[in-house]
């Protein structure tokens, strides 16, 4: 049976960085174990932070993914739209560069990522509010 549900989950305001996400993801829909084979789609409604799937084991690539998009998207270069701080257009820039949304497969109950792979808020203020998720999960319910 076809199966469509979607909810909101608020992850606390965190520092600028790369932060791992999947588990509160996980935590917010329990839905998921009924799902056989599926998808969930993760939107950030925000403009000044993304969303991505990379390495979920060594620190270091958070670490060298925020080195690498302030080297791409300086805070140092001439920006018109300057009212919300120095801070504010290069995370726009980098929102858009890195994506407001990710659609991971789902199959027997899990999320079908790979080893060493996580959902990351990638957070490009450095004063940041909560950000807001639209969690959508659609599928084929088990027969169980």
């Amino acid at each position: 049976m076809s199966y469509w549900m979607q909810r909101e989950l608020t992850i606390p305001a965190v520092r600028r960085g790369f932060h791992l996400v999947t588990r509160p993801i996980l935590q917010a829909i329990p839905e998921l174990a009924e799902i056989e084979v599926g998808l969930l789609h993760v939107f950030i409604q925000h403009t000044s932070a993304s969303l991505t799937i990379n390495e979920n084991a060594d620190p270091d690539v958070r670490v060298d993914f925020e080195t690498a998009m302030n080297h791409a998207v300086p805070e140092s270069l001439p920006y018109v739209h300057t009212l919300e701080g120095p801070d504010d257009m290069p995370a726009h820039v980098k929102a858009s560069m890195m994506g407001s949304s990710v659609s991971v497969p789902v199959r027997d109950g899990r999320l079908n990522v790979g080893t060493w792979q996580g959902i990351y808020l990638c957070e490009h203020r450095d004063r940041a509010s909560s950000r807001h998720l639209v969690l959508t999960l659609q599928g084929k319910r088990s027969d169980t």
